[in-house]
């Protein structure tokens, strides 16, 4: 049973690598597109967000668009595995 676990949890971990996600800060300014193994793939901005005079609320806006794309794949990552471990706690699993 063991064994049938662990070879569920790596199928759902494969599968979770592959899902890509678009997560949106600043109100929708500022796109994060990410993989399940918390790779960037995109950043899109949008134009008004773009201030020569203001770099400061553009960084800050990246850094949370980021932030929440890796907050979302931790969050989903973990539901996902603990729907296949029954919440299970299996120390240095994931």
């Amino acid at each position: 049973q063991a064994q049938k676990m662990q070879e569920d949890m790596a199928a759902k971990q494969e599968e979770l690598d592959a899902r890509e996600y678009d997560i949106s800060a600043g109100g929708g300014v500022v796109n994060v597109k990410i993989n399940g193994k918390r790779e960037i793939l995109a950043i899109d901005l949008k134009p008004e967000i773009v201030d020569p005079d203001d770099v400061e609320t553009l960084t800050d806006l990246l850094v949370a668009g980021v932030n929440e794309a890796v907050s979302t794949i931790e969050k989903t990552n973990a539901e996902a595995m603990n729907a296949v471990t029954g919440n299970l706690s299996i120390p240095g699993m994931f």
